[in-house]
């Protein structure tokens, strides 16, 4: 038995090193230099290409390199007859907390203005926004969107929640489904995309929900580019009913030189690095899920695959 790592777009080599940290006779194959196919029964990806799942008959898990699995189902050939599992980290809770945080105070404290204003030695103050008085709204209360939520309920903002279906959280205002989708939005001035990736949510951040929020308003988005209508975006931005947004995932990654998102001034851009999975960090619960397989016993964190989450 042994685990093939597929991640054409990541290096593998610090996910080898924090495996076999932890176990030196594990039998690890690097895609593509594979060369023992009907070994492998454990497949750790990212962004595999299409199909390439079928070619080790004796496959018996998928697991994805990070919380999101979207990446595993954007592949038409993926296997569906075997378990697939995701991983998870109180790490990656917590660095999406401070990412989210981070861009909320930037907003709040109207930081952008000061910067323009120091380009022209500018000296002007404008009114503070406060926290108590402000509203985040998060879409998507899995494991990282309740974590996010109850630490900004903690820091003293006004915090709402929408998800398919309706959560009890302290201190989290809950809205659930697509006929409490407007209530939830009306009184947010800003918006934090944490949904997952599925066929129905693509487009959900769309000029009519873009449009329900309160004028001034900001978005956040750390879910995935896809969830973005990214010409919507730009209307609500240019006709001034947003203020900012802050984009992490976008649609085509890297995000092309000629994109119209880099010449807004308005839209701040960082490289998908809001919460980024650190191998040695998840390499034991990979590992917990290797040896449960090879002992026939139920697996951790199992992905519904009718779900997509």
């Amino acid at each position: 038995m042994s685990i093939i790592i597929i991640c054409p777009s990541k290096n593998p080599a610090p996910w080898v090193k924090a495996l076999r940290l932890i176990d030196t006779s594990i039998e690890i194959q690097i895609w593509p230099s594979d060369k023992a196919k009907a070994d492998v029964t454990f497949a750790l990806c990212w962004q595999q290409p299409e199909g390439v799942l079928n070619d080790y008959p004796n496959l018996q898990c998928i697991c994805s390199m990070g919380a999101g699995v979207d990446h595993l189902f954007s592949d038409a050939k993926l296997p569906t007859n075997i378990p697939i599992i995701r991983v998870t980290d109180a790490k990656l809770n917590q660095a999406m907390f401070e990412y989210i945080t981070s861009a909320a105070f930037f907003y709040l404290r109207d930081t952008a203005t000061y910067q323009k204003q120091q380009n022209n030695k500018q000296w002007l103050q404008h009114p503070t926004k406060t926290v108590s008085k402000t509203t985040i709204g998060i879409m998507g209360l899995g494991q990282i969107g309740q974590y996010c939520a109850i630490k900004l309920s903690e820091l003293g903002f006004n915090v709402s929640g929408w998800s398919k279906t309706l959560k009890s959280i302290k201190g989290v205002k809950s809205f659930s489904g697509n006929e409490q989708l407007y209530e939830f939005t009306k009184d947010v001035s800003i918006l934090v995309c944490l949904l997952p990736l599925t066929t129905e949510l693509k487009g959900v951040l769309n000029r009519r929900l873009l449009h329900s929020l309160p004028k001034g308003s900001c978005l956040i988005n750390v879910a995935r580019g896809e969830h973005l209508v990214e010409l919507d975006l730009l209307d609500s931005l240019n006709n001034n009913h947003l203020a900012s947004a802050f984009l992490d995932v976008f649609i085509e990654e890297p995000l092309p030189n000629t994109h119209p998102f880099w010449q807004q001034s308005n839209i701040h851009i960082t490289p998908h690095c809001s919460s980024i999975t650190d191998p040695q960090s998840v390499s034991a619960q990979i590992l917990d899920n290797y040896r449960l397989m090879k002992a026939s016993k139920q697996l951790n964190n199992i992905v519904d695959i009718n779900q997509g989450y």
